[in-house]
């Protein structure tokens, strides 16, 4: 219909359906199904682009639909980059990436799931006085892409979770933590036991935090905030920020960034990959990719149009990236306390003070203070700053503990210095 009346079009559709049940002190709090559908258009016509979407997907809507895109690319400004994705590099042969496990839950069953995690966590210790609860998830999808190239290609995928959020008292001070599970597969998820134990633990474990003297020390990123770190690369080489001029790594393509022992490997067909797609949301075939090589960034993020824009070829990143893996150097965390010997852990970060412009990084954060390579106290209340190219360079070491349950999977990440400002 659409690509009839235009230059090219491409559209999407997905369907999503699932069930979230949340409970508090063993009672339900929550029981949601839902069953969502969407449609997306974009057409062009004469180098004009339209779009238009829609969650009503019978015939008669998908018709306004396809006709509102038309109606909106007549009103566009031309723009020769717009188009759809180049046919060479589409996925027309898309593997199957083993990410579709759906299970049969009932609300009884996930209620009881999301009770256990809660209560596992409540009976740990008796200094966890309330709780924000427990809630498990489960989702199945559909999605489908087709374009004027002839691609018509989908995949089904599932996604499932359990957590819990508690909180704790001791000497008037009251902290809160949560821990999850999330898996392709039901058989993926840690068990209700181990969340709550885990939920009980990391909340246990920031009570009575102290405050630090503004200084200078060494400073351990925990895995699941090491990912962020590494996240603030995804925007700064982004081919949109590349083409606009609004990043500090405008002129770093080919050179070094990182230490030059450190690889970032995109693998975007990992079996049951949480990120893992065989194709981006233009229909552009997803890739094996050294992002980083040796510690030397190899290329932009590129999705069609910012690939136009820089006279080069779309990397399929439309939508993110999938599946990065940051190789460690073996060493546990424990063994990266004693190599730091006395400093900061940071475990979590608050607050969006990084500069896409200058790299500039100032955060507050929280975590433990370290001497002698040993844990001595929680702290929080504090800034900790840096620049980013800085940062990065001067990574001393990577851990095995590797945070799976990202779409940037790599472990704690220890540098030799940053500005850390207390009381």
């Amino acid at each position: 219909m659409a690509s009839g009346k235009s230059d090219g079009a491409e559209v999407a559709v997905s369907k999503t359906t699932g069930i979230s049940v949340s409970t508090r002190y063993g009672e339900v709090e929550n029981v949601e199904f839902n069953s969502d559908g969407a449609l997306g258009i974009t057409v062009y016509h004469q180098n004009r682009k339209g779009s238009a979407s829609s969650t009503d997907l019978s015939p008669q809507a998908i018709a306004r639909t396809v006709q509102a895109a038309l109606d909106i690319a007549r009103y566009t400004s031309p723009d020769p980059c717009a188009g759809v994705a180049d046919k060479e590099l589409l996925a027309f042969d898309a593997p199957n990436l083993d990410l579709f496990h759906p299970a049969e839950v009932s609300p009884d069953e996930a209620i009881e799931l999301a009770a256990r995690a809660e209560q596992a966590a409540l009976q740990a210790d008796k200094r966890i006085t309330n709780t924000e609860g427990g809630s498990f998830n489960s989702h199945y999808g559909v999605k489908v892409f087709g374009n004027s190239h002839g691609m018509l290609q989908g995949y089904c995928s599932t996604r499932h979770s359990l957590s819990s959020c508690v909180i704790a008292e001791e000497n008037g001070d009251m902290e809160r933590d949560y821990a999850y599970t999330i898996g392709r597969a039901m058989s993926d998820l840690q068990t209700p036991e181990w969340v709550g134990a885990d939920c009980a633990r990391r909340t246990l474990s920031r009570l009575s935090p102290r405050k630090l003297s503004t200084m200078k020390a060494p400073v351990i990123f925990a895995n699941e905030v090491a990912t962020g770190l590494f996240g603030h690369l995804v925007g700064a080489i982004a081919g949109g920020s590349v083409y606009r001029k609004s990043t500090f790594l405008l002129d770093s393509l080919g050179k070094q960034i990182l230490p030059d022992w450190l690889t970032i490997e995109e693998h975007p067909h990992l079996l049951k990959g949480l990120a893992s797609t065989p194709f981006d949301s233009e229909g552009v075939r997803t890739e094996r990719r050294d992002i980083i090589k040796d510690g030397i960034l190899t290329q932009w993020l590129l999705t069609s149009y910012s690939a136009r824009k820089l006279g080069l070829k779309s990397t399929g990143h439309a939508g993110g990236i999938h599946n990065w893996r940051i190789a460690g150097q073996g060493l546990s965390f424990e063994q990266m306390l004693k190599e730091m010997g006395t400093g900061l852990v940071v475990t979590e970060l608050m607050g969006l003070g990084v500069s896409a412009i200058t790299g500039d990084y100032s955060r507050g954060a929280a975590g433990f203070w370290v001497e002698n390579g040993e844990i001595q106290y929680p702290v929080s209340e504090i800034t900790i700053a840096g620049n980013l190219k800085d940062m990065w360079r001067n990574i001393v070491t990577v851990g095995n503990d590797i945070e799976t349950r990202s779409n940037i999977q790599c472990g704690s990440v220890l540098l030799p210095e940053m500005k850390i400002a207390g009381q």
